[in-house]
């Protein structure tokens, strides 16, 4: 009988004043897919700020970032997961070629590992890398980096945007292209991907509004196009998607929080769309909700249809189960998780117990194991 580990990254070093930092690194629970609920099994220890996680797709390794304030260069550490009960075992690391490693992910056929940095100081600092792409051993080995590039460039915020911050890397959906979102250039940046040999090589790019500061997004699970939140100026835009070309045109743009009077203060931060494609969810940090939208099938615009409250301060991440049936929030700044039914014929999010604790959590990754 298969069952879920939810694993959750903490932030447990102080990168400036004001962060919190009060987690003690990866943190592991049973997920129950029936009811949602959670039981603590342990944490991995020995890792510094493990801010971003992701897993293979055949849930045998657990690959952690460590994005450290002060570091020329985070790390990028590989783990095993013990398959009876979901403990990790150190593998390997590897220095991630850039400051501050953002956010990972795998090829769409799981041969390579694609990492942001999104980098700080100057751009002389070396060595600077904004993408790096690393092959992986079939033991879950980390190997060397077979491709890397270097963004250049600003926006026009002089305080977010005074230089290349990509925060985030994914292949399309037929791992012909790697597209990356660069907060300080308003760019989705598109590069050719070699599936046999993990290079990139550059292909165009999608301009967003000035000052939109794209943070992560998703390809929809169906349709020809792609969504993306913006952190700075908290909106959502649509991108229709010509998988021929690997290029994107700009649908729509709408706020991702509700009409009348908000907190002044807020900031997108995650976005995933519900595994069967009708909903779509972003993060608002200070708003502190979800926001839910339609994505309408024949012109691809989004429109807002509902916030949640996400059960706690800053909601940095969240990720369905794999069931599809929950909806799972690590709410940075009030150190707990929140767990929430989804009604998929609505959209809606239904919180269905207390929060669990978590100290400083950034991410949520989940496993299924056998």
């Amino acid at each position: 009988m298969s069952k879920t580990i939810m694993y959750v990254g903490c932030r447990n070093r102080l990168a400036e004043p004001g962060d919190t930092a009060r987690g003690e690194g990866i943190s592991a629970f049973m997920f129950d897919t029936a009811t949602g609920r959670l039981a603590a099994l342990g944490t991995t220890v020995g890792i510094d700020n493990p801010t971003f996680l992701a897993i293979s797709a055949d849930n045998r390794h657990l690959y952690a970032t460590s994005e450290v304030v002060g570091w020329n260069e985070g790390t990028i550490t590989a783990y095993a997961l013990d398959p009876d009960s979901g403990a990790l075992t150190y593998i390997n690391k590897q220095p991630s070629r850039g400051s501050l490693p953002a956010q990972l992910s795998f090829d769409a056929a799981g041969r390579y590992l694609l990492a942001i940095n999104y980098s700080i100081g100057a751009m002389t600092q070396r060595p600077n890398r904004s993408v790096v792409v690393f092959a992986c051993a079939t033991d879950g080995e980390l190997l060397a980096p077979v491709a890397e590039v270097t963004h250049m460039g600003h926006g026009p915020d002089p305080a977010r945007q005074e230089r290349p911050h990509p925060h985030c890397v994914r292949t399309a959906p037929d791992n012909r292209f790697a597209v990356v979102a660069d907060l300080g250039l308003d760019r989705l940046a598109v590069y050719r991907f070699n599936a046999i040999t993990g290079t990139i090589e550059w292909h165009c790019e999608a301009v967003l509004p000035p000052g939109s500061g794209p943070r992560h997004f998703a390809f929809h699970p169906k349709l020809p196009l792609a969504c993306v939140a913006n952190e700075l100026n908290s909106t959502l835009a649509t991108l229709l998607y010509d998988a021929a070309n690997g290029s994107f045109s700009l649908r729509s743009v709408i706020s991702t929080l509700p009409e009348g009077p908000t907190t002044a203060s807020n900031s997108c931060s995650e976005i995933a769309f519900a595994p069967d494609g009708r909903h779509l969810y972003v993060g608002n940090r200070g708003h502190d909700s979800l926001a839910c939208f339609e994505i309408d099938e024949a012109d691809g615009r989004a429109r807002l249809l509902s916030t949640t409250p996400s059960g706690g301060r800053t909601p940095r991440h969240f990720a369905f189960d794999p069931t599809g049936a929950f909806l799972v929030v690590g709410n940075q700044d009030d150190d707990c998780i929140a767990v929430f039914t989804v009604t998929h014929r609505t959209g809606q999010l239904r919180q269905v117990s207390d929060v669990t604790y978590s100290g400083t959590p950034t991410c949520i990754a989940f496993a299924e194991l056998s």
